[in-house]
């Protein structure tokens, strides 16, 4: 059992070495899952793909809708 200052540095280095193990994990993959999923904002109508800009969701819409009328938030895009 360390007593007095060896346990201070133990102690200090324990605390460095679980810093350095959180650093080098960076972000888990649920918190980049909610990132991804903020950032996709437009939500198509017919088969509910997500798309993070409205270019883009007009874009998806022309190709894999033709035949469906266009929404009105898309007609000035």
């Amino acid at each position: 059992m360390a007593r007095g200052h060896q346990k201070i540095q133990s102690q200090a280095k324990a605390q460095e070495k679980q810093a350095k193990l959180k650093k080098q994990q960076g972000h888990s993959a649920t918190e980049q899952k909610k990132a991804a999923m903020k950032a996709l904002v437009y939500i198509c109508a017919v088969c509910k793909s997500q798309m993070p800009d409205p270019k883009t969701y007009k874009q998806h819409f022309e190709n894999k809708h033709p035949k469906n009328d266009m929404p009105p938030e898309l007609k000035d895009v």
